[in-house]
Order: structure tokens, then sequence, then C-alpha cells
């Protein structure tokens, strides 16, 4: 039995920035930038210059996502600004985040102690308790063109926000939501509650950032030339040929008819009638009468 004694222990450490802040300011990206509608420049060289979001927060998940969502909208990025024919800007006004809680209750307090060996604090002892987390980006592009100068599109100012919400109730918690959380969740596990579990999330018309997208690239086309089988079609119908034992096919033995001949004159119109004896045209054939006495034709 003491062989079977022991303990262990497991070093946990957590990163400079907490997950919930990183995904704060990341899903706020991903809103402000999803709202940008930037099709008015699709199909356009455009040229993307971030060098005003230097001093911004996760610079590189934004000018990334700007990027991704330009390509979206179906403009035609250029790596050259000197390619290029219009230039794209971006500029932050904000990206950060935010916390504020309320306690009811009694707050955690220091009180002054006047026997030695007593504390000095008395707990905190909450009936509810309640902390919001919130993450805020606020974003703006404009175009011109990199030739005259002159505007071509701006934007607007877009702010998102994103947020966790912790709840604890009675010592009962926490009862975790937000727009960084797939639904309610209790300590950490999915909790479905739909009477806490807030309005279903609204597709933008605009291609979203964080939503999937496929676009088919159509393969460049080759002038080298019509087909073999254009060519085949294009040239004349070939004979048909039948294999021993078999009756060659019917149109092949009807006679074939000549074509009607191209560019032939009118036939001439037919000489006016004669006049008769009576100075009268003739406008009508002659009819014979047959009488006992004789045949006379018919004036």
């Amino acid at each position: 039995m003491a062989a079977l004694c022991g303990c262990g222990t497991t070093r946990v450490t957590d990163t400079q920035r907490t997950a919930t802040e990183q995904l704060l300011v990341s899903n706020a990206v991903d809103q402000a930038v999803s709202q940008l509608d930037c099709r008015c420049l699709a199909g356009k060289p455009v040229y993307f210059d971030p060098q005003y979001l230097d001093n911004s927060l996760d610079r590189g998940y934004l000018v990334s996502s700007l990027r991704q969502h330009l390509l979206a909208c179906g403009c035609v990025l250029q790596e050259d600004r000197a390619k290029a024919v219009y230039v794209v800007e971006a500029r932050s006004g904000g990206v950060g985040t935010d916390r504020n809680a309320l306690l009811i209750g009694v707050p955690q307090m220091n009180v002054p102690t006047l026997v030695p060996g007593q504390p000095s604090s008395i707990p905190e002892i909450p009936i509810a308790k309640k902390t919001d987390q919130k993450g805020v980006a606020k974003v703006a592009l404009f175009a011109y063109n990199r030739i005259t100068g002159k505007p071509v599109w701006q934007s607007g100012v877009v702010q998102a926000t994103s947020t966790a919400k912790d709840t604890w109730v009675l010592g009962i918690g926490p009862i975790m939501r937000g727009t960084i959380r797939e639904g309610t969740e209790f300590a950490g596990a999915p909790l479905g509650l739909p009477i806490i579990s807030g309005p279903e999330e609204e597709v933008p018309p605009v291609v979203a950032v964080n939503r999937p997208a496929h676009w088919s690239e159509s393969s460049p086309s080759r002038n080298d030339g019509p087909s073999p089988l254009q060519l085949v079609n294009a040239s004349t119908t070939l004979p048909s040929v039948t294999r021993p034992g078999e009756l060659p096919p019917v149109s092949s033995l009807l006679p074939q008819l000549p074509e009607p001949a191209t560019n032939v004159p009118p036939p001439p119109a037919p000489p006016p009638p004669t006049p008769n004896a009576g100075g009268q045209a003739e406008t009508q054939p002659a009819r014979l009468q047959v009488s006992g006495f004789g045949v006379a034709p018919d004036s």
C-alpha cells in the first residue's frame, strides 16, 4: 500500500491576454468588416493601403479581414501600387475592450481590527452578480483614383460591438452568454434556455467575413484554333458505311433532286394577245357549237 501512495501536479499557465479578450476583439472586427459594402469596386484593380492601421490593436487580423472582404466583394487586389487604378485606404477609430460589473449583496471590504489575529476583510457575499465584457471595433474605408486623385467611394464609419455576459444567482454560475459564444452556456457547458438565448443572428446582405463562401474560377480561354470536333461539324456530311449483310439506308436509295439554281433571271413575260377580225383581242379560248346544219365558231 505504501508503494501506491503519491501525488501529482499539473502546471497551468495563462496567456498575457485572455482568450475572452481576444475573442471579443476579433468578433467585433468581424462584425464591423462584414457591414462594409465594397461591391461598387467589383472587377476593378485595387491597391489596399493599410498604413493608417499601424497603431491598431490586433492589426494583422484587421488588415487580413479587410483584404479578404475586398476579395469577397469582387475587387481585384494588386500588390504593386503602380498596377492598380484605385487605392483603398482604411482607418480605425478604436479597437479594444471594456468591462462593467453589477453586484446585489455584500461586496468585499476591509475593516479595522481591534484584536490582533482576527481577519481584516469581509468576503464577498453576492445574492446576484453580473459581469459584462464588451469589445468594440470602429472602421472606415474610402477609395480614390490613383491617377487623377479624385474620390470614388467611401463606406462611412462602421462600428460594431461584441459581448460576453456572465451571471451568478445565489452562488450558482456562471451562466455565460454573448456574441462570442454559441448559445447559452453554464460553466462552459451548453445550456439550452430559449428565454435567455437571445434572438437569432441576422445574415447580412454582403458576404460576411465570418461566414464561408466559395467562388468558381473560370479557366482562361485559349485561341489555339478550332477543335477537331468543330472541324468535323463544319465539314460536309461524311458518307455512311454499311457493314456486310446490312442494307444501305433508305435515304441513299432515293433519287436526289437537284438543288434550284441561284442567280437565274426570271422567265420573260408572255406577249400581248393578238386582235381578231373584229378588232377585239382574244381573251378567251374559242369554243365550237354543233348544230344540225353545221359547225360554227362561238363568237
